[in-house]
């Protein structure tokens, strides 16, 4: 079985992840060696997105399988590749779920038909959530997005993206703003990316032009992803979201969040109960990609605060667009753990 999207390909010998810090000028394909090389590839943000994160560690488990016959190595190395991003829940979803089988019935067949599923669903999250959300988009809308939610953050269309994807496809005539999403440029080097791949308009914006963007052009909606939802709705997505949700807030722009069902963390009452990533200072202090480092802070003697994502409140939310269907403030609170 070969399988292949926009971010991986995959059969039952070998995973291979598109290396994502050296978009948009070039196109190289790691293979996975074993999940401490994938903790190393997410860690790095080599694969990242909440949704592939957790899809592209449940393949590179279902290989390791294949070489692993003690289900307590296993499970503890499972463990570990859990622990490579703590607010993106997608990840712990999907190696929970392979834990669960490993404990059940372990063997390399049941591991990687399991994973296979997680692949599998996220295309058809994907689906869903895009068709959700591209009714809520009108003929010649104005949209603006944050970070990078598309194929090169799922196995499938996109959640955010997906949405402005389909809508594009309708021909709704629609145009996008990106912002470029510092410190690591995610809007800026693989949203304009996919934008380019799918032939729809574009104009690229510093992150702090949003504000005047709302300010002085049409701006009907701005669409969001998510890596964690808590059971309030209160998410936390790339930093700079909770942002938008206060200008959108000011200058009564609907602001939506697009995400699969699988982001919602049940155990998770609030948004103060939600992990947030500290990175490495020098994402902060320079900037590195396919040309090499650049550095405009000095190495030593500056502190650096660089929090990989913010929490947005569910009173600034619009609505959720979820593959179950679109939820509002007051439906959003009675969603219940699928069984």
């Amino acid at each position: 079985m070969n399988m292949q999207s926009m971010s991986l390909k995959f059969n039952q010998k070998e995973l291979q992840i598109l290396d994502q810090t050296l978009l948009p000028f070039e196109e190289n394909w790691l293979t996975v060696k074993d999940p401490d090389h994938m903790f190393s590839i997410i860690k790095t943000l080599k694969v990242r997105g909440a949704p592939l994160i957790g899809v592209s560690a449940a393949l590179a488990m279902a290989l390791y399988a294949q070489s692993e016959n003690n289900a307590e190595l296993f499970i503890s190395k499972a463990r570990y590749l859990r622990e490579s991003r703590p607010t993106a829940v997608n990840l712990m979803y999907a190696i929970d779920r392979l834990i669960k089988v490993a404990k059940d019935n372990y063997s390399s067949d049941a591991i990687m038909s399991e994973a296979l599923a997680i692949y599998q669903e996220d295309i058809e999250l994907c689906e869903a959530i895009s068709s959700h959300g591209a009714k809520l988009i009108n003929e010649g809308d104005v949209i603006l997005t944050h970070c990078n939610t598309g194929g090169l953050a799922t196995a499938g269309i996109g959640t955010a993206l997906g949405v402005i994807h389909k809508a594009h496809t309708q021909g709704k005539n629609i145009h996008v703003y990106v912002d470029e999403t510092r410190p690591l440029l995610q809007g800026g080097r693989l949203t304009t990316w996919e934008l380019d791949k799918i032939g729809a308009p574009y104009n690229l914006i510093c992150d702090n032009m949003a504000g005047f963007v709302m300010q002085t052009e049409k701006v009907d909606k701005v669409i969001v992803g998510a890596d964690r939802i808590a059971t309030n709705g209160d998410f936390a997505n790339k930093i700079g979201t909770y942002s938008l949700a206060v200008l959108c807030k000011h200058h009564g722009i609907d602001f939506y969040v697009a995400a699969p069902f699988t982001t919602v963390d049940f155990e998770c009452e609030s948004g103060e109960q939600i992990p947030i990533e500290q990175r490495r200072p020098f994402e902060l202090k320079g900037v590195q990609g396919h040309f090499g480092q650049v550095q405009w802070a000095k190495k030593e003697g500056v502190s650096v605060c660089n929090p990989a994502f913010d929490v947005t409140p569910a009173e600034l939310v619009t609505g959720w667009i979820l593959d179950t269907g679109v939820f509002d403030k007051e439906s959003i609170k009675t969603l219940k753990v699928k069984g």
